[in-house]
């Protein structure tokens, strides 16, 4: 089951972020079609952030197909993200990177904007 960690300081809405987290662990196959979200109380528990921020996220979430509200049962994953596999070798090398970077002294900001230029390089062109 996904757990929900929020950012007060990073200026992204509280919702948005839960929508980005579920979409990431749905890109990195962490959850599964079927499987079941937390619910609004176990991520206001978990999170202390207001239940209605939980369930505007999951209705984005919904409204994008992502997952469905079963009445009285829950919020589940109707499909997946992407094919990113949480025990691809390529994460393992990324994660030496970034202990790397660490050791260096970088920041999380130098390192993402790093790491996004290169992204933007290799997928310069796609689209056109």
């Amino acid at each position: 089951m996904v757990e929900y960690r929020i950012d007060r300081h990073s200026g992204v809405a509280t919702y948005v972020q839960i929508v980005q987290q579920t979409k990431q662990a749905l890109r990195l196959g962490q959850l599964r079609p079927g499987d079941r979200l937390p619910t609004a109380r176990e991520v206001v528990e978990a999170t202390a952030i207001n239940p209605n921020t939980v369930l505007k996220a999951y209705r984005e979430l919904e409204r994008e197909g992502l997952v469905e509200a079963r009445r009285g049962l829950g919020t589940f994953v109707r499909r997946t993200l992407g094919a990113a596999p949480a025990d691809s070798p390529l994460r393992a090398e990324l994660e030496e990177w970034a202990a790397r970077a660490v050791r260096e002294g970088w920041d999380r900001d130098d390192m993402a904007a790093l790491f996004t230029a290169v992204l933007d390089k290799s997928f310069q062109g796609e689209g056109s």
